[in-house]
């Protein structure tokens, strides 16, 4: 790819210049991982609205180059910035995509038809995915990886195997960040529009609700589809009165349709990590090499000195002032994970008031423990050949490094002192899921059970987050579930009957 590709411009249109009430076939809140890729689908053939209430990405320059990524998540949160800060009631800071392309364009990535699924990858991958040019610390940390028995070499590979690897990337050679939203570029300009600067406020149930500023509405079998993400569509659900009747209640909200297990599940990978300043400058460099055993993943990145640390990489802002280098961090993700929480409105009635989140890192004994394994191993691969000469002195095993913030405990053999590790540096890795359950809230087809109209195509409705980043099978599911749509509805004409589905099993919606 050897440039950014802003043709999806022509679809886009500011909110206050669409007219007051409008019709649709499909209307998507949220234009981000998932649902840039569902509207594109869609409008093959249907009439399509897709509303995120954040800017275009060219408004941010920062999110669309790698050099951007850390100076995108320090940026001091006014209401208007792509990255949205929260902090969950377990005092760990996150963040969330506020701009049209969602996480994906600031992050650094049901009963399935296989080959549908693979199908869709490839049309994702075909339009976003780059091999990286590895930096000297991603080679560095992949042979350390081998090194420490993170085994065997997987090469270049976007499969999720276990062993070490190189792994694609959003961001080209030339560092240009190609997201979720260049996918719209696929979408049909007599069909698509998109509409930033776009705050939904609810879900309307019925004709004769108050009427709003701006009002949209679908058409005959059309749908509402809420792809903005575990903790956006899980709040708006709530708003609009579907959820747990007696919590609903409680909060003086309406209910619609009750839904006892919306806001609930909800689950966070805990990130820990050590951070090193080598003795010598190296060039900074986003996540390019994995390492992926059944308990743990293990990632890095590095970068250059930043007047404000970016959320949770270190304990301490003064440490910021004693950068004269760039630091290395080794990151660690638990899957699954196990442990969850839930969810819970801090305004009742206004949308823009974030919800109140619990995570509860580690509650499952289990977490903990691949958290401890994983601390183990990042202290092997400290003590590799291949990770000498990044240490300050020569001294044996994880002895002579520049540590910056809380080092590795000294005994790696002692399990209490492992565990209160993984507590006090637990950070997130941004990668939030559930509050709206496959099998719970939604059924294998993502329709909210009791509701044949309401979808929801994000990350609320995993269990576990896939991978070491969910990223590509958000743009895959997207992909997936507005195929499904599609054929559905050309199913039931029965006068096109056989043509249809040969049609779709073509690789017409799958362009090179």
């Amino acid at each position: 790819m050897a440039y950014i590709d802003l043709s999806y411009m022509k679809f886009v249109y500011n909110s206050i210049d669409l007219p007051l009430e409008e019709v649709y076939d499909y209307i998507v809140v949220g234009g981000g991982t998932a649902g840039c890729p569902i509207a594109a689908t869609l409008s093959a053939n249907y009439s399509v609205l897709l509303l995120e209430k954040g800017s275009v990405p060219s408004a941010y320059p920062s999110v669309l180059r790698q050099d951007g990524v850390i100076s995108t998540l320090t940026l001091e949160d006014d209401g208007k910035t792509p990255a949205e800060r929260f902090t969950s009631e377990d005092g760990v800071a996150n963040v969330r995509g506020r701009v049209l392309g969602g996480s994906s364009m600031i992050n650094i990535g049901i009963e399935w038809d296989m080959d549908l699924v693979s199908k869709a990858y490839q049309w994702v991958e075909n339009t976003v995915v780059s091999p990286p040019n590895v930096s000297r610390w991603q080679s560095v940390v992949k042979e350390g990886l081998l090194e420490a028995g993170v085994r065997p070499d997987n090469g270049y590979n976007l499969n999720h195997i276990p062993g070490s690897k190189v792994t694609g990337t959003l961001f080209d050679n030339q560092g240009r960040r190609h997201g979720a939203v260049e996918l719209l570029n696929l979408g049909n300009p007599k069909n698509l529009r998109v509409a930033v600067h776009a705050t939904v406020e609810r879900i309307i149930f019925s004709s004769n609700a108050p009427r709003r500023s701006h009002q949209a509405f679908i058409r005959g079998k059309g749908e509402v589809i809420l792809s903005a993400g575990a903790i956006g569509s899980t709040q708006l659900l709530l708003l609009s009165g579907v959820g747990p009747e007696s919590y609903l209640s409680s909060i003086k909200i309406p209910v619609v349709h009750p839904e006892p297990y919306i806001g609930q599940f909800m689950r966070d990978n805990p990130r820990n990590y050590i951070t090193i300043l080598p003795p010598f400058q190296l060039d900074a460099s986003t996540p390019q090499i994995a390492g992926i055993t059944s308990d743990f993943y293990i990632e890095t990145f590095s970068g250059l000195p930043f007047s404000t640390p970016p959320f949770s990489v270190f304990p301490d802002p003064s440490f910021s002032t004693k950068i004269n280098s760039t630091f290395r961090q080794i990151a660690y993700k638990v899957p699954g994970p196990l442990s969850y929480g839930s969810l819970r409105l801090q305004s009742s009635y206004d949308v823009k008031v974030g919800p109140n989140v619990r995570f509860n890192y580690f509650a499952n004994p289990l977490d903990l423990a691949r958290c401890v394994s994983a601390t183990r191993k990042i202290g092997d691969l400290l003590s590799t050949n291949s990770l000498k000469p990044f240490k300050a002195q020569d001294l044996p095993g994880i002895d002579g490094f520049n540590f910056f913030g809380p080092p590795l405990p000294m005994n790696l053999t002692d399990t209490a002192s492992l565990e209160t590790f993984c507590r006090d540096t637990v950070a997130t890795f941004w990668h939030y899921h559930g509050g709206c359950l496959v099998g719970k809230v939604v059924d294998g087809d993502l329709r909210v059970k009791g509701i044949n109209a309401l979808r929801v195509v994000d990350g609320s409705t995993f269990k576990f987050s896939p991978g070491t980043n969910p990223q590509a099978t958000l743009m895959m599911l997207g992909r997936y579930i507005g195929v499904k749509m599609l054929k559905e509805r050309l199913v039931c004409k029965a006068c096109y009957s056989c043509n249809i589905i040969q049609h779709f099993n073509r690789d017409d919606l799958y362009p090179k």
